[in-house]
């Protein structure tokens, strides 16, 4: 079992940067490949990048260049650094585990409880 605690999540203006954390439970985190989702209102939830055990990353096509995913297994925790914010970046941010990635885009295994980022204009 695993539980996930985001942070990081607030008000920026637009071309701001925010840092999330998402900090994990349990002594096998290095074992998880881990996910960034978002959540816009009356929008479906989608992918946004992840990063396997070994360090490789998957960006979806409208963050990339942008954000960077990266994780510090000693710490436990998973980041999304997000840089040049746009306001159709505003949504809610999930942070998600799974042991057995089958897919970049999922089923993931775990969730948080999400963190909100909201990019003015």
């Amino acid at each position: 079992q695993v539980q996930l605690v985001e942070s990081g999540g607030g008000l920026v203006q637009a071309g701001g940067s925010l840092r999330l954390s998402c900090a994990a439970s349990g002594r096998t985190f290095s074992s998880y490949s881990m996910g960034w989702f978002r959540q816009a209102p009356g929008k479906e939830r989608e992918f946004v990048a992840a990063i396997n055990r070994s360090g490789i990353t998957y960006y979806t096509d409208s963050v990339k260049g942008r954000f960077t995913i990266s994780r510090d297994n000693a710490k436990n925790t998973v980041y999304l650094q997000m840089n040049s914010l746009k306001p159709e970046d505003t949504a809610v941010y999930y942070c998600a585990a799974v042991a057995l990635l089958r897919s970049w885009l999922g089923p993931y295994n775990y969730w948080g409880q999400g963190t909100q980022v909201t990019v003015s204009s």
